[in-house]
């Protein structure tokens, strides 16, 4: 009988000497949460039933597998490209265990522990698990070195595939209950602490996420260690010596955030997937130990990245030359990078960035990621996925760093394998408590349990989110219970594209969020960007919250050249893009006027099921001879941004400039906005 005790973050230490100190407000577990809801169930099932099996077969088939097995012998020659391809089992075992924490299935339960029997044969008797060296050390690759950790500041990967192990040993402890994987990785964990550390050897992991896993297995075991290991990383930070006059990103250490000690940083910098990673490490080390440094550097940090770094469906990582960020407002839409494991970084800082303040501005960007530029990195077949999750595509684009279709998988599969595990786990991102105050974050349908002042409590969400913002909560305590409910209010439904100045709607709404109880319209105090309903609650109380779904035309800051004089739309929380197949087979060529009034329209049939935007806007032709320019009306159609590229290849706009200001024939037509 599978255990279903798994906590996201913060489960309960199994030890005397665990932690007490925590997170302010503690995330309600995503086994605590049963979903009724049609976009996430429908996504939620077919990862496991399609992503995860096709991840352990592609593992398998790509030689992922062999490796272990090669390094159980000692013996062959590794057998794919990256010495980080261990992550990609260790990552597929963490989203399965996820899957079976709430989704009982005895053959797959059998299979990761043939897996893991794997796995643990590969293990050196000191506890190193690393398979492109163990296989045949004195010939491990130049991203290795000769020795253990001798590349570990760079790329040998060796920590960060630890990280990874951690974190899928910890979810299939959890999910099942049996130690085979945990005590791999606690074997391993003791390693690094007899190795690194105060008087032993000194290194900051050129890829982080070992930080987030050894809390991670600190949770589980109480042992302090592991929590000291991961602070002893991240402070090491810095401490290299780089030329610091250099604006090359590799020379300086801001690609590895080591360019200066961590408290000292205050921009969003370097390679992001790895910036996600060490500020989620940050902000998990900051919340058991107080640390207040740590507090205000990653406050300053998301401040950058969400005021200057971050494009308008919630993407980060603007730069393919080394998939970073870029500098203060770099922001370019026809090279936009994008990786989706930043996407997927990004929702778990935000995340810990609320259990620390309690503010709804951290939800409302890990919504904006969720919805829009994180699931636009799978495609609906759960099988095909993107690295990159473009701006822009047009029929004479050639960047090469930029995909125009969707791939089974990648030599570098980094994103596939992120996929599989962060799925499974969003019912655990709804809701959240402290004390007797209770947060409802995301509007899913479902039913969330958890203890109100040692009284059992359900919340029952009723809706069509995201297509419908008609929210209804049954509010079932086991008795009559003082409770504050804290309902968020949507930044989007407040006149705020994102909380900050670098997108706003260009017409602001002046629809009222309305929110009743038991049918009766209530004045609502608000706090830190929630609706505050606190009353003795008793069973079927039910709250509606009414949020204003118009279509929303987004303008970006005036320091963003290549959106100057651009629109993009928005309704809800989702961003919305034109693609060929809607539009004539262009999507380049559309000017939205002022006047355009946009339509939604659910179609059942289309893309699973999704809301149409539809409107009258002129479109830019040429003649067969390409000696005419004319335009036309037309009807334009737009489709949620995460839908687009799941019909085939073509073009594909996110911004669009409501009127011409020339044409350039150096470049065929290239329409140009007015700047205002």
């Amino acid at each position: 009988m599978i255990k279903v005790c798994f906590l996201l973050l913060t489960c309960a230490s199994l030890t005397a000497t665990a932690q007490k100190q925590d997170y302010p407000i503690q995330p309600v577990a995503f086994t605590k949460v049963k979903l009724a809801d049609r976009f996430w169930t429908s996504r939620i099932e077919t990862n496991r039933t399609v992503t995860i099996p096709a991840s352990f077969e592609r593992c398998k088939a790509t030689g992922r597998v062999k490796n272990f097995e090669m390094a159980a012998a000692r013996s062959g020659k590794f057998c794919t490209t990256y010495p980080f391809d261990d992550t990609d089992i260790y990552k597929t075992i963490e989203g399965a265990s996820y899957s079976l924490a709430v989704h009982p299935d005895k053959k797959l339960e059998c299979y990761l522990d043939s897996l893991i029997t794997i796995v643990g044969k590969a293990q050196e008797p000191d506890g190193y698990l690393y398979t492109a060296r163990t296989i045949d050390p004195l010939h491990a690759g130049p991203w290795i070195g000769k020795e253990r950790w001798e590349k570990e500041q760079e790329n040998s990967h060796e920590l960060y595939n630890a990280g990874h192990m951690y974190e899928g040993a910890a979810a299939h402890f959890m999910a099942t209950g049996k130690r085979n994987f945990l005590n791999i990785a606690l074997r391993n964990a003791d390693l690094l602490v007899q190795t690194f550390g105060p008087g032993k050897r000194h290194v900051a992991p050129g890829h982080e996420i070992v930080e987030m896993g050894l809390v991670r297995l600190y949770r589980i075991t109480g042992k302090k260690e592991y929590l000291e290991l991961a602070k002893f990383f991240i402070d090491e930070r810095g401490k290299k010596e780089y030329n610091k006059k250099s604006k090359n990103v590799w020379e300086n250490g801001t690609y590895y955030q080591d360019d200066k000690p961590v408290i000292l940083q205050d921009e969003a910098e370097g390679h992001a997937v790895r910036a996600m990673y060490l500020y989620s490490g940050m902000a998990d080390v900051a919340a058991l130990t107080g640390d207040k440094q740590y507090l205000a550097a990653i406050d300053k940090i998301w401040d950058n990245m969400v005021g200057k770094k971050m494009y308008v469906q919630g993407s980060i990582g603007a730069v393919g030359d080394g998939e970073r960020f870029g500098g203060n407002y770099e922001l370019p839409n026809s090279t936009a990078y994008n990786e989706t494991c930043a996407a997927i970084g990004s929702v778990f800082w935000n995340q810990r960035m609320f259990l620390l303040h309690g503010d709804s501005k951290y939800i409302d960007v890990m919504e904006k990621t969720l919805y829009n530029g994180l699931v636009s990195g799978v495609g609906l077949d759960g099988k095909s996925f993107f690295y990159t999750n473009a701006m822009q595509i047009q029929d004479n684009f050639t960047h090469t760093d930029i995909e125009r279709e969707r791939s089974g998988w990648f030599v570098c599969s980094c994103c596939p394998t992120n996929v599989a595990r962060l799925i499974p786990s969003v019912p655990g991102y709804i809701y959240a408590q402290n004390g007797k105050d209770v947060y409802v974050n995301l509007f899913i349908s479902g039913t969330g349990n958890m203890l109100v002042n040692n009284k059992a409590l359900s919340i029952t969400q009723q809706n069509n989110y995201p297509w419908n913002g008609g929210l209804n909560f049954i509010i079932n305590p086991a008795s009559a219970t003082d409770m504050n409910l804290k309902l968020r209010i949507p930044g989007w439904a407040q006149n705020q594209a994102i909380p900050s100045d670098l997108y706003s709607y260009q017409q602001p709404s002046n629809q009222k969020v309305e929110i009743r109880v038991n049918g009766t319209l209530v004045n609502y105090s608000t706090e830190h960007g929630y609706a505050v309903l606190s009353r003795k609650w008793k069973k079927g109380d039910k709250v509606e919250m009414t949020l204003p779904m118009n279509v929303q035309r987004v303008v970006a800051s005036e320091k963003l050249p290549d959106d100057a004089g651009k629109i993009a739309l928005q309704r809800g929380p989702l961003m919305y893009c034109a693609e060929w197949k809607d539009n004539g087979g262009k999507a380049a060529n559309i000017i939205i006027p002022k006047t355009t009034d946009f339509e939604p329209t659910y179609q059942p049939e289309l893309l699973n099921g999704l809301t149409v935007l539809k409107g009258e806007v002129k479109a830019v032709n040429i003649d067969a001879d390409g000696q005419n320019v004319s335009t036309e009306t037309k009807t334009m159609a737009a489709i949620p941004y995460y839908a687009w590229a799941n019909r085939g290849k073509g073009e594909m706009m996110v911004w669009f400039p409501q009127q011409v200001k020339y044409v350039d024939l150096g470049a065929a037509v290239l329409v140009e906005p007015v700047k205002k």
